[in-house]
């Protein structure tokens, strides 16, 4: 969000749009993967990853920035790499390991969330290392998933889905990291200004 850009209530915008669309294309995509067509699949992981960007510039650029689009932009996120990792390890496209650290992380900063309500804080702003962590893994998966395709093609994805896997489960860390100190900050500054 730019500075000073105002976020609105509105529900019904372009962004927000984009964003439900992402939304309803993760259990396509989950079926898709299910029944073997790898490459609709691929095609819907691509969209999807695009469809990220694409809210976030919208919303900027035509001024509708929306408290629900703040909301709605990290859950669907979420909910794509969670459903992502589930079938791509349930494939064996990815090992469990990488499942189990990137939910983890995700399980911490839900374990966030009572310590900033009780304190009067909703969901804490996403940063641009957060938002950097979530383009890299929403890029890795379909390469990862175009890995499986035998030859140079997948020689290839698999290097560089691999490469952008690492530095995307790196970044989700640090933002991670960067979530829980802000909360710490957040849950401390209202504990001091109450006993004021």
């Amino acid at each position: 969000m730019q500075e000073g850009q105002e976020i609105s209530s509105r529900v019904f915008t372009i962004p927000n749009l984009v964003s439900l669309l992402r939304l309803a294309l993760v259990p396509v995509f989950a079926v898709l993967i299910v029944v073997g067509e790898d490459v609709w699949a691929l095609g819907v992981l691509a969209f999807s990853g695009f469809t990220d960007w694409l809210d976030g510039v919208l919303a900027r650029r035509l001024h509708q920035v929306t408290r629900l689009g703040q909301m709605l932009d990290p859950a669907a996120d979420r909910l794509f790499i969670f459903v992502t990792l589930a079938v791509l390890t349930w494939r064996d496209v990815i090992p469990l390991w990488l499942l189990v650290v990137i939910v983890a992380r995700d399980v911490m900063l839900v374990c966030l969330l009572p310590l900033l309500a009780r304190h009067g804080y909703g969901t804490l702003p996403v940063s641009l290392v957060g938002k950097a962590g979530t383009f890299a893994l929403l890029y890795a998966f379909p390469l990862l998933l175009l890995a499986t395709v035998p030859g140079a093609v997948g020689g290839v994805a698999h290097v560089v889905g691999w490469a952008f896997t690492w530095w995307g489960v790196g970044l989700y860390w640090v933002a991670g990291v960067q979530y829980v100190r802000q909360a710490r900050e957040l849950a401390g500054s209202a504990s001091a200004g109450g006993a004021v």
